[in-house]
């Protein structure tokens, strides 16, 4: 009787059930997200807030004015932008923007632009930097295995002369510590869906520490020689996805074919050892629209390639309406959207060992 009221219970509420297994698999410790029902606290040792957080968040009045400028300021930063301070930086970016666009109002937007400006203030004044990752309001430990495994990575003295291997390493981190606000939200079942991609990026970080004490062979190819700095391939959406869709069922025909193509240059240069693809939408519409438009297209081009058998690094980012290449001014709303046609597109940078 008693099974089959388990049974009945999770028909009615399987969503419930599901998140309690999730909450399992996660490996929460914190006493306070395995609490239920009405004896589950709401004080500040749960996470609620405190004068501290609100002197230093409240100053974040816009969050979408915040990651602009940020994203700016980390753009015009000098120097490799795959070692792990900067990727760390961009990975926070990408992580409020993600949440901002989910209408994540719990503080954990705020939190990681905190982040990404702690990071790159320190990078603009030359100041030293901690790689430890801090204890924020809004985020829990969850699977401290893969934290484990986070800290060995990176203890390794093989990963700081390897810019390739930092880079999946500090998205990983801010990953698995979004897969800790979604558990602090008791979202547990969004939490664990994270996890495959934090697992594939330490996977690809340690690979590509491995790689990078071995000597590259120089191949006689064009595309390999053009690899050695870094170099963008751009895609026009139009030409790879339906009008504003962005998944992988949006995918035209002549878009599969490029990809395809793409692909298959990709697993034939040896000397890449990372991909940055990025999203552009053009200024047409809702800003905030735009910007999840762009991200689910670079994330579906990311997807793709792994898919059809490329296995470096990568990292998806969305940039709205951000960089033009082209400005537009025609009044008639069908020739401007013919006009801005170049805005929309995604960006592939090839990022070899040596750039």
């Amino acid at each position: 009787m008693k099974h089959q009221l388990t049974v009945l219970v999770c028909a009615l509420a399987l969503t419930a059930c599901a998140d309690h297994a999730a909450r399992e698999r996660l490996g929460i410790q914190d006493a306070t997200l395995l609490q239920t029902g009405f004896g589950a606290t709401q004080d500040e040792a749960a996470g609620a807030v405190n004068a501290q957080w609100v002197s230093t968040y409240a100053p974040i009045a816009s969050s979408s004015a915040a990651l602009t400028s940020l994203q700016a300021r980390l753009d015009r930063l000098p120097g490799d932008k795959n070692g792990y301070f900067h990727a760390k930086a961009q990975c926070w970016i990408t992580a409020a923007q993600q949440a901002h666009q989910a209408n994540d109002h719990w503080g954990f937007v705020e939190e990681a632009i905190g982040q990404a400006a702690t990071i790159t203030l320190s990078l603009e004044n030359g100041t030293p930097l901690s790689a430890a990752n801090p204890a924020l309001r809004t985020v829990s430990t969850v699977r401290p295995d893969l934290w484990k495994i986070v800290n060995t990575i990176k203890s390794d003295p093989a990963v700081a002369s390897c810019p390739p291997a930092q880079l999946p390493l500090a998205c990983a981190e801010v990953e698995l510590m979004q897969a800790g606000h979604d558990a602090w939200r008791r979202s547990f079942t969004n939490a664990e869906k994270r996890l495959p991609e934090v697992q594939d990026n330490l996977r690809q970080s340690a690979q590509r520490a491995l790689q990078c004490g071995q000597p590259i062979p120089t191949p006689p190819t064009a595309a390999a020689s053009a690899a050695k700095s870094p170099q963008k391939i751009t895609l026009k959406a139009d030409s790879l996805f339906r009008s504003n869709g962005g998944e992988e069922a949006a995918i035209l025909p002549a878009g599969k074919r490029q990809l395809d193509d793409l692909a298959t240059d990709l697993r034939a240069v040896p000397a890449l050892h990372a991909l940055k693809i990025t999203g552009y939408a053009d200024r047409l519409g809702d800003k905030s629209y735009n910007f999840g438009l762009s991200l689910r297209r670079a994330r579906t081009v990311e997807r793709y390639l792994r898919a059809h058998g490329v296995s470096l690094p990568m990292t998806a980012l969305g940039r709205g309406s951000a960089d033009p290449l082209v400005d537009c001014r025609q009044t008639r709303r069908d020739a401007l959207r013919r006009c801005l046609a170049p805005n929309r597109r995604v960006e592939i940078e090839l990022v070899s060992a040596r750039s």
